[in-house]
């Protein structure tokens, strides 16, 4: 059977400089990110509550839909048994360290701070459809339950993933991680045996992660984002909600995999070709969050329905206009255009200007998604210290928790990089009796 590579680095070259810790002044930059964010959010709830609630819900979509769709993209990975993403997956495996805390933050949405962002919980909807489907108790448990399943999948997920590095490599992380990498030692067995019942298993929560992902991330746009309107409603709006998380992650990924590179010094591992890859994938899938865009614009705009139109029109008059307009450009105009060549993606600073582009474009996006139908018609509007100090706390807990996992755990894909059978697993085994599957199973 051929490898992947020409040549194939041993385990101890992989190995070099790997348990460097992270730079202890990122840590700090971050807590106090999040501390600033807490007073903020703190003051806000006795000076403008509505204000940090709905600012909490803005930036626990942003992060929260990003962090998911990172950790899907590893699973999809594991679907296409690609191999090209090897050395860089695990700085995108920690985007599952956020999920376990952004449901926490859910549940203080929903029991504490409903009142001052859904307004079905003050008042009863007048279409008797939604009085059935924003029925509280209906609302609460369908968009806990979805939550839930996402968070479990994606940890089981990955944790599966880490599981495999932890088992070979001597050991090294971060104390609070210690039991957890002790666990994941005990039955280990020989290299081959775990590489591929791990990837059994793997192959089966992938796919299960995926849908999870697609629907789940659907039906929660549709409660906790184009609810807030209570006229209107769209069947691609999920599809379009999703796509945005899952392009961002994949340009924050890009900025995060340069990072690491620079850090480490591992240039011999984390070459332009990943690059050249990750700026396709922005691409490619910009242009899909464009088509996605225009198709869901131009239904409404031939449709002609008020009930419809009037969710675009808000946000293509007064106050609104330019925040619009600035999004569009920064998530689809300056990034498909900007990345059309090959230069573009392969030379470093005008991969980080468009992948900026498209980090901070959906901030925006998610922000306009909530706020108009909450406030309706505006000259002035509302964007200040609540929604910026708020985003700063979120992303203070963001940063310290994917710093804390990556300080945890193996940085790379030591065992699918070294192992002498890491590409057996291009043909499925049977985990039991290590013998070929038939190519129908």
């Amino acid at each position: 059977m051929t490898t992947h590579d020409a040549h194939a680095p041993s385990r101890e070259e992989v190995l070099v400089g790997m348990d460097r810790p992270t730079a202890p002044i990122l840590k700090t930059i971050s807590l106090l990110l999040a501390v600033v964010g807490l007073l903020v959010f703190v003051i806000g709830l006795f000076l403008q509550p509505d204000r940090v609630w709905q600012a909490l819900l803005v930036n626990w979509l942003y992060f929260t839909s990003i962090s998911s769709a990172g950790v899907t993209f590893v699973a999809v990975q594991r679907i296409t048994t690609a191999r090209w993403s090897r050395p860089i997956i695990r700085f995108l495996e920690g985007y599952v360290a956020f999920l376990p805390v952004a449901f926490i933050l859910l549940l203080l949405i929903l029991f504490v701070g409903r009142h001052h962002i859904f307004w079905w919980s003050n008042r009863i909807p007048e279409i008797a459809e939604k009085r059935i489907y924003l029925n509280p108790p209906f609302f609460f448990s369908r968009v806990i339950a979805i939550s839930l399943i996402i968070t479990v999948l994606s940890v089981w997920y990955i944790y599966t993933s880490v599981r495999l590095d932890v088992g070979i490599v001597p050991e090294w992380g971060a104390n609070w991680a210690r039991g957890i990498r002790e666990r994941m030692r005990r039955g280990y067995r020989d290299e081959r045996r775990e590489l591929h019942s791990t990837h059994s298993l793997q192959g089966k929560l992938a796919v299960f992660l995926a849908f999870a992902f697609a629907f789940g991330w659907i039906v929660l746009s549709w409660d906790l984002s184009m609810s807030l309107d209570p006229h209107f409603q769209s069947t691609m709006y999920g599809w379009w909600f999703f796509m945005g998380a899952w392009v961002a992650a994949l340009a924050s990924w890009t900025l995060i995999v340069m990072a690491w590179r620079r850090y480490l010094g591992r240039y011999d591992l984390i070459q332009d070709k990943h690059f050249h890859d990750l700026g396709k994938l922005c691409f490619a899938f910009t242009a899909f969050w464009g088509y996605l865009t225009f198709g869901q614009y131009l239904v409404i705009w031939y449709g002609n329905l008020g009930e419809e139109t009037h969710w675009m029109r808000l946000r293509l008059i007064e106050g609104w206009r330019i925040p619009t307009l600035t999004g569009v450009a920064l998530m689809f105009v300056f990034p498909f255009f900007g990345l059309l060549s090959r230069a573009a993606k392969v030379f470093l600073p005008t991969l980080v200007l468009f992948a900026s582009c498209t980090v901070i474009g959906l901030w925006v996006h998610r922000y306009l998604e909530v706020y108009p139908s909450i406030y309706g018609s505006v000259t002035n509007i509302p964007l200040g210290l609540w929604e910026i100090g708020v985003m700063l706390g979120l992303l203070g807990i963001w940063g310290f928790c994917y710093l804390s996992f990556m300080d945890a755990f193996p940085r790379l894909r030591v065992l699918l990089m070294t192992s002498p059978y890491r590409d057996e697993v291009q043909v499925p085994v049977n985990p039991r009796t290590m013998e070929p599957l038939p190519a129908h199973e």
